[in-house]
């Protein structure tokens, strides 16, 4: 059931204008950055042939334009996101849906699945982008598998915080300036508990706060490292919002 409602999603995203809007959009914006930046790297290239270990377009070209991605999706998921479970209350289809034989567990991670594979389109588009230069210079294909790695998960932790919002209001629009408003927040106040708890010598502490921060996850994917702490924290941040809303929707059930 959770791929059928998964299906229902997706193929209601790529049937909505607005869904086609963000991603061209975005496209446009990541374009742009790995343009300019493959217009300075070959600018440069007669001095890094003179280094004796240069950089690579994998880390002048290909890495700024998955760092734009990111940036892109902090507002891109809020906006995707906005419709999941508030357009359903709104429209009063939810009842519809609720009174099904599924799970509010299987509603939420359907709706979540659904919205990650349309996410993993605009990773994919953007990982295609560095990959076009594969004939002309060599890549480094496990720094670039690493930043779509980390896109990815940047993008499931944005999406699962963002659903959770959705389930608070009926609202869409709504939905989508708390869920920008949540995500922005968790990052300046991930960062700077981080470095407070850091500068008291508090070092377990600062590492905990980095739960709280998608971005600083998604940092050690930019400089090539395969960090697996990272990639739990992101899975945890997934997880705890995702069982967060599954909770707010039973509990809205239980209230009628």
């Amino acid at each position: 059931m959770i791929f059928t409602i998964a299906g229902k999603e997706l193929k209601a995203l790529f049937a909505s204008p607005l869904a086609w809007v963000v991603l061209t959009v975005t496209q446009i914006l990541v374009g742009y950055v790995f343009l300019r930046r493959l217009d300075d790297f070959l600018q440069l290239a007669p001095q890094l042939t003179r280094m004796a270990s240069p950089p690579g377009a994998t880390e002048l070209v290909a890495a700024p334009s998955f760092g734009t991605a990111a940036g892109v999706l902090l507002f891109a998921v809020p906006i995707l996101a906005m419709r999941l479970i508030a357009e359903e209350r709104r429209n009063q289809t939810m009842v519809l849906l609720v009174s099904a034989p599924v799970s509010m567990t299987e509603i939420v991670l359907g709706k979540f699945a659904g919205l990650f594979a349309f996410l993993l389109a605009i990773v994919a588009l953007t990982a295609l982008m560095p990959l076009s230069l594969a004939a002309g210079t060599r890549l480094d294909y496990g720094l670039l598998a690493g930043l779509a790695a980390g896109l990815a998960l940047l993008a499931a932790s944005f999406a699962a915080v963002s659903l959770f919002v959705s389930c608070l209001t009926v609202h869409p629009v709504a939905a989508a300036i708390g869920a920008f408003s949540a995500l922005l927040g968790m990052m300046l106040a991930g960062e700077a508990a981080g470095e407070g708890l850091r500068a008291r010598g508090w070092a377990v502490a600062a590492s905990l706060a980095q739960v709280l921060s998608p971005a600083k996850n998604f940092e050690p994917f930019g400089k090539g490292l395969l960090d697996t702490y990272a990639i739990a924290c992101s899975l945890l941040l997934t997880a705890f919002f995702l069982a967060l809303a599954i909770r707010q929707l039973d509990a809205q059930r239980l209230r009628g």
